[in-house]
């Protein structure tokens, strides 16, 4: 009911006449097209994004691209050179906090709809398949062609439609968009792209030489956005002093000052002192640090991508999101992805409540064993034993 109430809705917004419309005068265009790319996601999915922004410069290779992301995901695309232009936008819903007001997000919208009517884009390509909000700000912005996806919230804001497969890879769902918004044939994906500053690489092997030169590292990312994708704190500390010993690597624990409290108990637990870069790294110096060690070990969050991006191999504990879809892009030998055996996986949800978490154990049923296994196997010199699943 409420679904169908608020398509309905967006249908009749969709129908009235942007109230922007008569405020700004479109110069002639003497060089190639504007295209606008919104994404309001976090770090992992605007990763995702990073092959479809190679591949529209190289189908259009004099267009002006822009990029609208919100200020959480900035770093990620600041430097990219297919890029000529950032815009960060607090896109109402993605902040993970509450609303101000309820009508927040329709004013944020109008806000920004008059920002980029003055910027006179040629075309969006929203690569969100349920962003109606994203949508409707390239309506009200007059942007003339809106490309996204086939979905109902969506469809009345667009002049081009494509459909979404459910269970497609999002780099494959971009990559699709894109060749159908520029009518191009595209080549494969290719990697995830990020590329430190080259201050982050000084900075990051400045603090590995500081804690012993010539040491190889296990670096751990245990956190991530939503409760039911983490894993036992007992689990994470057995698991890195049993690969210390065995392997003769320095532990890691990477994450987010919000992180603090849970990297605390993975380290009171084990044997060996491990360094912390918890809360002490830009992005850019964490994903250095990721590519100078042996590899990554960590649950379903968007670092555990960056690491994806630097080439070092990883191993991925995942549970109620789809790996399918959301797992990491890249060779599947040198990226594990480890799923427990329960039956409800994935249920692509993550808003349980705290008193409903015991009763969705999906990713702390994940066995130290299987990702000591799977731990073995990349860091085998021969990688004989290698697989894309354990």
């Amino acid at each position: 009911m409420k679904a169908n109430l608020r398509r309905a809705v967006l249908r009749a917004v969709a129908r009235v006449p942007s109230p922007l419309l008569s405020q700004t005068q479109f110069s002639p265009r003497d060089k190639g097209p504007r295209i606008l790319i919104i994404r309001p996601d976090h770090i992992g999915d605007v990763l995702f994004t990073t092959p479809a922004i190679r591949a529209l410069r190289s189908a259009i290779p004099d267009a002006h691209i822009a990029y609208m992301v919100g200020p959480w995901a900035r770093d990620v695309i600041r430097d990219n050179v297919r890029l000529d232009e950032v815009i960060v936008c607090p896109f109402p819903g993605f902040t993970r906090g509450p609303k101000r007001h309820l009508l927040e997000p329709y004013v944020v919208l109008y806000n920004y709809a008059r920002s980029l009517r003055a910027k006179s884009f040629d075309m969006a390509l929203i690569l969100r398949f349920d962003h109606w909000w994203g949508a409707m700000l390239a309506y009200w912005a007059g942007v003339p062609q809106r490309v996204g996806y086939a979905v109902p919230e969506m469809n009345p804001f667009l002049t081009k439609a494509v459909l979404y497969v459910t269970g497609r890879h999002e780099v494959e769902q971009n990559m699709h968009l894109v060749a159908t918004a520029t009518d191009e044939d595209i080549a494969d994906a290719g990697l995830l792209e990020f590329k430190p500053r080259p201050e982050d690489v000084g900075s990051a092997l400045a603090y590995l030489g500081g804690n012993g030169p010539n040491r190889k590292y296990l670096c751990l990312h245990p956190g991530a956005g939503a409760q039911v994708k983490l894993w036992r704190p007992e689990a994470f500390a057995q698991l890195a002093d049993t690969i210390a010993q065995r392997h003769g690597l320095r532990v890691i624990i990477s994450g987010s000052s919000g992180e603090r409290s849970l990297a605390r108990a993975i380290a009171g637990r084990m044997n060996s002192k491990p360094l912390m870069t918890v809360g002490q790294t830009s992005l850019g110096e964490l994903a250095a640090i990721m590519g100078h060690c042996e590899l990554v070990i960590g649950v379903d969050s968007g670092p555990m991508h960056l690491a994806v991006s630097q080439g070092v191999p990883t191993v991925h504990l995942y549970g109620p999101v789809d790996h399918n879809a959301f797992g990491p892009w890249g060779d599947s030998s040198k990226h594990l992805v480890l799923l427990s055996d329960r039956d409800c996986v994935p249920c692509n949800r993550l808003d349980y409540a705290p008193q409903e978490l015991d009763d969705h154990p999906c990713v702390r049923s994940i066995t130290v064993a299987q990702v000591l296994r799977a731990a073995d196997s990349l860091l085998r010199p021969d990688g004989r034993t290698r697989q894309g699943m354990i």
